[in-house]
């Protein structure tokens, strides 16, 4: 049976990856034989296959001097060549509408196209580029930046990328902000990828040195994209709670004469299950991506508040690496009520590794009176082990506490 294309494009992801370009290779070929002999991409194909063959026999013969630099340059150039390739068969298979223009008066036209469009030509990136600096147009440039953002999801464009980072700094305040967000978003989506991709991360770096506040704007969308993930209604990509009446009267006027105001980012457009679903998987990857470190990077008290962050919407994932800070915020929320038992389970292994059993047991004790039977306690408790004994508590404890816990059952 074939593999379905979702399935190769993850192995060609992993596989670039680790810098395995040959393994990569293997599928794009399968994928130049079903576009055809008259494909335009045989000579780059080729080439990067060349250059791999000779960097690889150059490394046998003689060293290693500037191989990490020249593979990851090689790399970088056959993810060009896959995202081409990918883009042509998707066309090729029906998956994606073949587009040639949109109607730029109408804002239903933008959002099809930079939502569909697997390769926007250099003409529409140009086009966005200056309505995003038209004050007139801002609707019309909110409404392409989601939507493009969108699309790069499924297929990757650099200079889309490189679009939006120019906009940060290009366009009026919401403009910036939406664009700021999307790339943060996009910039996590593809994380392993960013690295073979210096063009990308200058620009950004550059983008965030000239906004002139030590990328305070960015670290505060950065945590607003993780406080997002609480809330069922998500507002729009760059999870600022803008509706449509808080837009300049222009823009609302727009919206509402085109009749799309039901569909702007800030409303309804984001407010699915499957967009929910993909915002809580980035913000599971997001402290261990390239954009994270370059907005939070060393600093004390931005990784203090990101830490709260994730603690105010239930993550404990950043718990383990300062008990201190969460034990206090814990200790706060528990202090309000409507407590649930794994705001216990949390507090009592903050006690625990501080050294507190009493209280860390009483926490335990709580939990589990909250829980309907062991079953539900042992599903909040059992997945902490690890990081439990990960963190100096025996695992003869682990099961002590468990055990007395649980004898009344």
């Amino acid at each position: 049976m074939a593999q379905a294309l979702e399935e190769q494009i993850e192995i060609i992801e992993r596989a670039l990856g680790e810098r395995m370009i040959e393994h990569a290779l293997a599928i794009v070929r399968q994928w130049l034989n079903e576009i055809g002999e008259s494909n335009p991409f045989e000579k780059s194909f080729f080439t990067i296959q060349q250059d791999y063959q000779d960097l690889f026999s150059n490394w046998i013969s003689a060293n290693d001097t500037g191989l990490d630099k020249d593979l990851d340059t090689l790399t970088g150039n056959t993810y060009r060549l896959v995202d081409a390739v990918y883009a042509a068969l998707r066309i090729q298979r029906g998956l994606s509408p073949l587009m040639r223009g949109f109607n730029e008066e109408s804002v239903q036209s933008i959002m099809h196209y930079f939502s569909n469009h697997v390769h926007p030509m250099e003409e529409d990136l140009a086009w966005l580029r200056k309505t995003m600096r038209d004050p007139k147009k801002g609707a019309r440039a909110l409404m392409a930046i989601s939507s493009i953002s969108r699309g790069l999801r499924q297929c990757f464009s650099e200079e889309s990328v490189l679009t939006l980072i120019d906009g940060i700094n290009n366009g009026d305040g919401v403009v910036g902000e939406q664009c700021l967000s999307n790339i943060i978003l996009l910039l996590a989506h593809y994380d392993v990828r960013i690295d073979f991709f210096p063009e990308i991360q200058n620009a950004f770096a550059n983008a965030l040195a000239e906004m002139n506040d030590d990328g305070e704007q960015a670290f505060q969308i950065l945590c607003s994209l993780v406080l997002s993930t609480s809330n069922e209604w998500l507002k729009r990509a760059s999870i600022k709670e803008i509706q449509v009446n808080d837009l300049p009267e222009e823009l609302q006027s727009l919206l509402e004469m085109t009749g799309a105001s039901k569909d702007f980012p800030g409303v309804q457009s984001l407010i699915t299950n499957s967009e929910q679903e993909y915002m809580r998987s980035i913000i599971d990857i997001l402290p261990d991506t390239w954009v994270y470190s370059v907005i939070v990077g060393e600093a004390y008290e931005r990784q203090n508040q990101m830490a709260l962050t994730y603690l105010t919407i239930g993550r404990m994932d950043m718990m383990w690496d300062n008990i201190e800070l969460a034990s206090q915020w814990l200790l706060e929320h528990l202090r309000k009520g409507a407590n649930t038992p794994q705001d216990y389970i949390n507090y009592g292994h903050c006690m625990l590794l501080q050294g507190d059993r009493v209280m860390a047991f009483e926490n335990y004790r709580q939990a589990r009176q909250l829980c309907k039977n062991a079953k539900e306690f042992n599903n909040l408790f059992r997945p902490d082990r690890r990081a439990l004994v990960d963190h100096g508590v025996p695992i003869e404890q682990v099961y002590l506490i468990e055990d007395q816990l649980l004898k009344s059952e």
